[in-house]
């Protein structure tokens, strides 16, 4: 990690922050097309202590931290980055139509908030450019597809959002572990508030019921401003069989005290928006079916610490990406390693026995 930041960082950093993206997605899927070197990655990445291990939603995952959606939006590097460490891998946003999302520029740094500003408007390939490339997918690393509504830069009818939910859905979940539905992209013209009103998550998740769900579905969403918006959320999802978790997404806008123009579109991701994602994963690990339903946190992820205190709030998963930006590909490494000894600390055989720690006591 301190070859990265002393050398690649400030080499990186003076090149456009898309562009430096795109080069990553690039060489992760190169690593990946090569079975004998992404081994050798895995092997020298891997997580390897037992007390990591995690079964959600009847998967068993190596590890509970995971890449966030975002990275590698259109499914081309699966393989390549799972080597990193990750227990599991979300690609997307992908919405049934192809999109090209936001204007240029979009993506943006922020190094002494250790923050990114995103405003990509969730470009992708579309459903079925995604469906193709992971057809035949060497088993690995758990995936997740998040899907979304495809951004078409105007507003759309209550009917056409449902149906392009259930279109991709359709499309996609035989490629997938998990369905992660964004339900709150803030970077979309219908993405941010959309499915607050109750009536219409009924209606998609009634939409998708009938078109039969074969995996399971985790609902992402942004920090509520309000009680009553998670008691309404949640009383919409009701006993939905195929929800089977909850996933926290950027809030909108900008967290005061930035150091960022007022004018810079976009959500920020990375440290601004910890408190804001530990708050939401402490209120849905009280409200939720924990027999049933679990909690993905993400939000501010740099190191074990991070990641512990996310488990401790009641998140049986954790997902980073920023962190890849400010501390390299080892982050994943150190988390997993640093992740053991946070775990005997405090006296607990497992992940699973530390999920919740600080709400249930």
């Amino acid at each position: 990690m301190g070859v990265y930041r002393v050398l690649a960082r400030p080499l990186l950093f003076r090149a456009d922050a898309e562009w430096v993206h795109d080069r990553a997605v690039r060489v992760a899927e190169a690593v990946g097309k090569v079975p004998a070197v992404c081994d050798a990655v895995a092997k020298h990445y891997g997580a390897t202590d037992p007390r990591l291990a995690v079964e959600v939603a009847g998967m068993t995952m190596s590890s509970p931290i995971g890449l966030g959606a975002g990275f590698d939006k259109n499914g081309r590097a699966v393989a390549g980055l799972g080597a990193l460490g990750f227990g599991h891998v979300e690609i997307g946003s992908v919405s049934v139509d192809r999109s090209d999302g936001n204007p240029r520029p979009r993506l943006f740094r922020l190094p002494s908030d250790e923050a990114i500003v995103v405003h990509y408007g969730v470009p992708n390939d579309g459903a079925d450019a995604v469906a193709h490339r992971l057809h035949g997918r060497r088993n690995g690393v758990r995936l997740g597809i998040n899907v979304v509504n495809t951004n078409r830069g105007i507003a759309a009818s209550e009917h056409e959002v449902i149906d392009d939910y259930v279109r991709a859905v359709r499309r996609l979940q035989g490629h997938a572990d998990y369905l992660c539905l964004n339900l709150s992209c803030p970077n979309t013209e219908d993405g941010q508030h959309f499915f607050l009103r109750r009536g219409r998550l009924e209606l998609l998740l009634h939409a998708l019921a009938e078109v039969g769900i074969e995996r399971p579905v985790v609902l992402k969403v942004a920090p509520f401003a309000r009680p009553a918006e998670l008691d309404g959320f949640l009383t919409a999802v009701g006993g939905t069989e195929f929800v089977r978790g909850f996933s926290v997404n950027l809030p909108p806008g900008k967290p005061a005290g930035l150091a960022v123009p007022e004018k810079m579109p976009g959500a920020v991701s990375g440290r601004p928006a910890e408190r804001a994602a530990n708050r939401t994963i402490r209120e849905l690990y009280a409200a939720v079916d924990r027999k049933r339903q679990v909690i993905v946190g993400s939000g501010g992820v740099f190191d074990a610490d991070d990641a512990y205190r996310k488990i401790r709030l009641g998140a049986s998963l954790v997902q980073l990406l920023t962190a890849l930006v400010y501390r390299g590909p080892s982050v994943v490494r150190e988390i997993n390693r640093g992740l053991p000894e946070l775990l005997s600390r405090d006296g607990f055989a497992s992940v699973r026995e530390a999920v919740g720690a600080d709400v249930r006591t």
